[in-house]
């Protein structure tokens, strides 16, 4: 059986845009009949069912606006780019549905408080919010497949937030049938209901939005999950200092990947590069990661930023050749590497074979006689010509 082919970015954003444009016209339309039939019949609690729908046309607007500009690339001023956007807009609306929802809950107790008379809905306030039950659910449910198809967490969140105004037309529909038989405290105590719903909402916005804020991590399991993926890569003989964050959605990941010592640079950035690419491919959300690669694990150790430097090739160099310089084995010498380990520099020095002097071992013994007032060397090592090696 053949898959459909995976969709592009644009294709995922256009398709993200359809169905929210679908959703805001709906939510605007219900939001619309339920306010002006709540008022005509009285119905505290379809008034305030039609505010809640007018509030998922907010988060349909937000869920637009996010989609156009909390995703484009970064540029010159945001080179971290948009995604704080998002969150600001979360915020906002978090903000205004606690508003919104005190209002409400406010005019409801009063209104139960001072006993002022409740007229019966009639059928057709009923017949309303049945038909916007059934709406909200369906909006439910095709938001929530688009979303997995596309791999949306943002619009997923958005069709949740549709079933929370399906669940809260549920209990106006209690109320309403309740004043209809005469219960009209009924419809008050629903109304008060669905302002509770609308805080909860408001409140979740505004604490997801504040942790990714203030950079909170991901959970301990998905970050114990990335460092033993990271961990599996060829080469990799640690990760530490593995530290996450949100934006917009998007996941940020700096980590250290501890490697062998002596390879070369382009060798251990290769092992960088396919730590992150598995990582991406065994965590989608993940939008960017930074690597630091450490010659020896370094956890527990103060930052080298605050620890005195050791001295730069240009430095050592002179040093050695202030030490060395009349020694024909530096004079003609083929390859300086340095190898910065334990807080010491360990020199490997390749040779000629013909200023070798015949063994290396008195040879050896000289230099390091020679370099012993650098409390800075480590190791030293002697190469000898291609294919031959001594080492001290």
């Amino acid at each position: 059986m053949a898959h459909a082919p995976p969709l592009e970015p644009a294709d995922k954003g256009r398709e993200a845009r359809r169905v929210t444009l679908v959703g805001a016209g709906f939510d605007g339309l219900l939001g619309l009949l339920k306010v002006m039939v709540g008022t005509l019949v009285g119905s505290a609690a379809l008034v305030a069912d039609g505010i809640h729908s007018f509030s998922d046309l907010g988060t349909d607007a937000f869920v637009l606006a996010a989609t156009h500009f909390g995703h484009q690339a970064p540029d010159r001023n945001h080179p971290y780019g948009h995604g704080r956007i998002e969150t600001l807009a979360t915020l906002w609306l978090g903000s205004v549905l606690l508003f919104v929802a005190g209002g409400i809950a406010w005019a409801s107790v009063m209104r139960l408080l001072t006993g002022e008379p409740i007229p019966t809905p009639g059928l057709w306030a009923i017949l309303l919010a049945l038909v916007a039950l059934a709406i909200k659910e369906w909006l439910y449910h095709y938001t929530l497949r688009t979303a997995r198809r596309i791999g949306s967490k943002l619009l997923e969140a958005n069709a949740w937030h549709s079933r929370s105004d399906a669940l809260s037309t549920v209990v106006v529909l209690v109320g309403l049938v309740g004043a209809q038989f005469g219960h009209g405290w009924l419809d008050a105590v629903a109304a008060v209901l669905v302002a509770l719903l609308v805080g909860k909402i408001g409140g979740r916005l505004l604490w997801e939005s504040s942790q990714e804020l203030i950079d909170t991590a991901l959970p301990e399991s998905e970050q114990a999950a990335m460092r033993q993926e990271g961990q599996g890569v060829p080469g990799v003989r640690g990760i530490h200092d593995l530290r996450t964050r949100t934006v917009g959605g998007n996941v940020l990941l700096d980590l250290h990947i501890v490697v062998p010592p002596r390879i070369s640079v382009s060798e251990a950035h290769e092992i960088g590069n396919e730590v992150s690419r598995r990582l991406r491919q065994a965590f989608p959300d993940l939008h960017d990661v930074t690597f630091h690669i450490d010659p020896e694990d370094d956890q527990d150790m103060l930052a080298h930023s605050h620890q005195p430097g050791l001295p730069l090739r240009r430095e050592v160099e002179a040093r050695l050749a202030e030490a060395w310089g009349d020694e024909p084995c530096w004079q003609s010498r083929l390859a300086l590497d340095l190898h910065y380990l334990d807080n010491r520099i360990d020199i490997s020095l390749y040779i000629d074979a013909s200023s070798a002097e015949g063994t290396l071992e008195p040879l050896a013994t000289r230099l390091r006689q020679r370099v012993a007032h650098l409390t800075w060397l480590g190791r030293l090592r002697l190469w000898v010509g291609p294919g031959e090696t001594a080492r001290r």
